[in-house]
């Protein structure tokens, strides 16, 4: 263990760290062993990470994960820039191949926060402007990213209907209709939605991951339902750009 004048602060942020870079959630024991800590201390430092929101605990499991707060954290990494300058050239050069617009958005709680907009010319104005946020479980941006979360997380996220916002009159109202759409969504590796958002308006989405495969971000390009580009060509502009930033944050 290192040393440190303040070991109760050494601790929590190595409890963070041990959390973010695990594929799911864990059990204290687990947390305790690996980071050569006693239990008590684990169990502590958990019970006021959760209270703080940067801890859920999954009682079932018998499991903890990284919570809302810690997400926050994440948006304000992307809201300093360095991933929304890292990601803007991309977007530039996808909306100059396929001829729509595109944004960068990572995961804010339940919601996306959108940190980058490239517009195409002669396309609408769209909802998605740098700072705004959308329900993820809406967007095309907060499937694809959603879709990469273990399935505990995303509980938490949705743990009854009031956590589902509607928009448009479409879309999953309950977590069982969501978790069958982000299923569809891991397996075929890109996220949609047609209308869910703005009627008359459809997206395709890929996620960013980091180096452990965390969603970071997603890249989604908009484009009018009655007027869409070719579904195959289209997925593989957007993974590609993705999967490049992926590589530029160290994925």
């Amino acid at each position: 263990m290192p040393d440190s004048k303040v070991p109760a602060a050494d601790a929590t942020l190595r409890i963070l760290s041990h959390l973010a870079a695990q594929r799911g959630p864990v059990a204290a024991a687990s947390i305790a062993s690996s980071l050569d800590l006693p239990r008590s201390t684990i169990y502590h430092l958990l019970r006021v990470l959760q209270e703080r929101g940067f801890v859920v605990h999954l009682p079932e499991a018998r499991r903890y994960g990284l919570g809302v707060a810690a997400f926050e954290l994440s948006g304000g990494f992307a809201r300093q820039q360095p991933l929304s300058r890292l990601g803007h050239p991309l977007l530039a050069d996808l909306v100059d191949r396929v001829g729509e617009s595109a944004h960068l958005a990572v995961l804010h709680g339940r919601d996306v926060l959108y940190i980058v907009e490239e517009r195409a010319p002669r396309r609408p104005h769209l909802v998605t402007d740098v700072g705004v946020r959308l329900p993820a479980h809406l967007t095309a941006s907060g499937r694809a990213m959603l879709a990469r979360l273990p399935r505990q997380q995303v509980r938490a996220l949705f743990p009854d209907a009031a956590a589902f916002v509607d928009r448009t009159g479409s879309g999953p109202t309950r977590y069982r209709e969501l978790r069958e759409l982000l299923d569809t969504v891991a397996s075929g590796g890109f996220a949609t939605e047609n209308g869910e958002v703005t009627e008359g308006m459809a997206s395709v989405a890929v996620a960013v991951l980091d180096h452990v495969g965390w969603p970071a971000a997603s890249i989604a390009v908009t484009f009018s339902s009655e007027n869409p580009p070719e579904r195959k060509a289209l997925v593989a502009e957007v993974a590609a750009a993705a999967s490049e930033l992926s590589r530029r944050i160290g994925g």
